[in-house]
């Protein structure tokens, strides 16, 4: 009986977290001004600006708090009997998922910065571009973008 409860909330526990853990793309290279087109494309025109902002990071629950969630479920389920024991089973997935996905945060590594570099292209439009270095990109500099990364 005992096991019939803790598979239950295993089970149930891993549901609920496996839903969280669905993470979007991140996109390095995001030109603004104009819309890409996909393909090859190759542009030309004047560095405006550079500036230092910081990496989005993805913030969304992971490995850690499913983790968290099932262990955290499995001992809740050794505690009392009946409506008790399915109280401390849900506190424990809820406490063990929030535990789970602190100890995650905090040992991932930190986001470094990337550059937002904006070019003033020859046909007058402006793209901005996202990339984590400029080796030797100034303002002024005349610089080719290709397929999202900024040339000299």
């Amino acid at each position: 009986m005992k096991s019939t409860h803790i598979a239950a909330s295993v089970a149930m526990a891993s549901a609920v977290f496996l839903t969280a853990c669905g993470t979007a793309p991140q996109q390095t290279n995001a030109p603004v001004y104009p819309a890409s087109q996909s393909g090859y494309t190759t542009n030309y025109g004047f560095i405006d600006s550079i500036q230092v902002v910081p990496a989005s990071s993805n913030s969304s629950p992971g490995v850690g708090a499913v983790v968290g969630g099932v262990v955290g479920g499995i001992l809740g389920n050794q505690v009392g009997g009946g409506v008790g024991n399915t109280v401390a089973t849900v506190a424990g997935v809820v406490g063990g998922a929030v535990v789970g996905n602190q100890i995650e945060q905090r040992n991932r590594a930190p986001s470094q910065n990337v550059y937002q570099i904006s070019v003033r292209l020859d046909n007058g439009s402006y793209q901005t571009i996202q990339q984590d270095s400029v080796t030797n990109l100034q303002v002024g500099n005349r610089v080719r973008v290709e397929n999202g990364r900024v040339y000299r």
